[in-house]
């Protein structure tokens, strides 16, 4: 059924709404982590002299030089790992278009939710992204330990962490805060095992910028489903 969940949001990716959410996540995200890549270079640059005298070497005057690109690099990996929580907490701000386009595919005689208190989405989405970049740079520590069981680690937290917070903000439009707590929690193992049907691809370049957007109709999808049963 979770995976039915997942076939039926890859089958709506082409919608325009969706590719709008995407197109917009990933703009804001290169943004931001160019942003963050100046400012850390201009950090790096006011820290550091533009000379450095060496034993036998005598005086080095490509320090800038190499100070940029060893930056540039560094960033470029730390990229790979940042872009999708980037991604993740811009796709928060716009979860309702996402939400709503599945609602009205795949259940038109709903009534539309008012959208959510923008303070609301964007506290969520800090915290979406705070949670992601902490957890995971925890865990880049964590994996030399793990040897092979990296990749299951790597699923099982991140698929915890993107099951919990994806279903609360999708089921909280129609069930507020509280009620969409209780619903995580009285289905905790099949939202956590949604979240980690999410985060097995999150280690593919290019594929894990639509994530964002596919999770977000995907517990979409689940959570009409769970609410279904409960009736």
């Amino acid at each position: 059924m979770i995976f039915g969940d997942f076939l039926k949001a890859l089958g709506q990716l082409g919608d325009r709404r969706f590719l709008k959410v995407v197109g917009l996540g990933v703009l804001l995200s290169l943004a931001l982590l160019f942003g963050v890549y100046v400012l850390f270079v201009q950090a790096l640059d006011w820290i550091t002299p533009d000379t450095l005298t060496l034993p036998w070497l005598g005086e080095v005057a490509w320090v800038d030089s190499l100070i940029g690109w060893g930056s540039f690099f560094l960033m470029l990996g730390l990229s790979v790992f940042l872009m999708v929580p980037v991604a993740s907490a811009f796709s928060g701000l716009f979860l309702d278009d996402v939400a709503q386009a599945v609602e009205d595919r795949y259940h038109p005689a709903l009534p539309r939710t008012p959208r959510l208190p923008i303070m609301d989405t964007l506290i969520d989405s800090v915290n979406l992204f705070g949670v992601l970049v902490a957890v995971n740079l925890l865990a880049l520590l964590l994996y030399a330990f793990v040897g092979p069981f990296a990749p299951l680690m790597f699923w099982a937290v991140n698929g915890y962490l993107l099951g919990r917070e994806y279903f609360q903000m999708v089921a909280m439009r129609r069930l507020g805060r509280q009620g969409a707590r209780d619903l995580r929690k009285r289905h905790a193992g099949q939202v956590w095992i949604a979240g980690m049907l999410m985060a097995a691809p999150l280690s593919i370049p290019l594929v894990n910028l639509v994530i964002p957007v596919l999770g977000v109709a995907t517990f979409t999808h689940l959570f009409h489903r769970l609410k279904n049963q409960r009736g």
